[in-house]
């Protein structure tokens, strides 16, 4: 069952991520988790979320400066990544456990 999603542009190793939609409670949320998980192991290098939250803070979003971000995204502009490399995760505890490990 569709609970939410997300969609946005790639290009190079950047995502940027244009709009989420819900279709039950937190399913976007979900979606998110999910997304950042996959966008990691496809070798996505920046994710730009426009905005920071709470939510997109537990899921490791950092605001940077404008500097910052000019820099990081001539580099992932100029890098590689494949969304299609590997397949979406299937299995949840898989990306929750991936998304919040510390080491």
């Amino acid at each position: 069952t569709l609970i939410g999603g997300m969609y946005g542009l790639s290009l190079g190793s950047a995502f940027f991520g244009e709009s989420m939609f819900s279709n039950a409670k937190d399913g976007s949320k979900m979606a998110l988790a999910w997304a950042v998980d996959h966008l990691r192991r496809t070798g996505f290098t920046l994710f730009d979320t426009q905005f920071i939250t709470p939510h997109l803070a537990s899921l490791g979003a950092i605001e940077v400066s404008r500097a910052q971000y000019h820099a990081q995204l001539r580099l992932a502009v100029e890098g590689a990544a494949n969304m299609r490399a590997v397949p979406l995760e299937r299995d949840p505890q898989a990306v929750v456990q991936r998304i919040t490990q510390m080491s």
